[in-house]
């Protein structure tokens, strides 16, 4: 409902400032491919009409080939990390080259693969490990970082 309101508050307005961002997890959820869902419709009115309104729909998921395929369409950045080489070969990888396919199936964590429109080729990143430590395991570990040379 709150979506839904703020979406058409948007369209109101006639402005795209200021951008509204809408981030959502488990899009599969919101916009499955099959069915419904409460907020399914709206979702696809933002990911056809957003963005001329300023309104920037990010979504992650695990799957591609399990949302709504006009929301997939639609994307104007697409960031890959490791696939199933079966998912890999699904029609919403085709923006993937061959080889890119095949070395999703094999990314290592902080590993993605970006495809977006001013670049005709996808793109390899590799996201640093933070220089902290996130885990206690870790602390314990990197307590004396001469130790792994004794």
């Amino acid at each position: 409902v709150m979506l839904k309101r703020e979406f058409e508050r948007k369209e109101a307005s006639g402005s795209p400032r200021p951008l509204m961002l809408v981030v959502l997890d488990e899009l599969n959820k919101y916009a499955p491919r099959e069915g419904q869902s409460p907020i399914k419709d709206v979702l696809l009115d933002i990911a056809e009409r957003g963005r001329s309104l300023g309104v920037v729909l990010i979504g992650a998921q695990q799957t591609a080939s399990e949302v709504e395929p006009r929301v997939v369409a639609n994307c104007a950045l697409r960031v890959v990390g490791r696939l199933d080489a079966a998912e890999a070969q699904r029609g919403e990888y085709g923006f993937l080259t061959p080889a890119a396919r095949a070395r999703a199936s094999l990314l290592k964590p902080g590993t993605m693969i970006l495809q977006q429109p001013e670049i005709p080729v996808p793109l390899l990143l590799q996201f640093p490990y933070p220089a902290w430590a996130t885990r206690p395991s870790e602390a314990a570990t990197t307590a004396d970082p001469f130790a792994r040379f004794e």
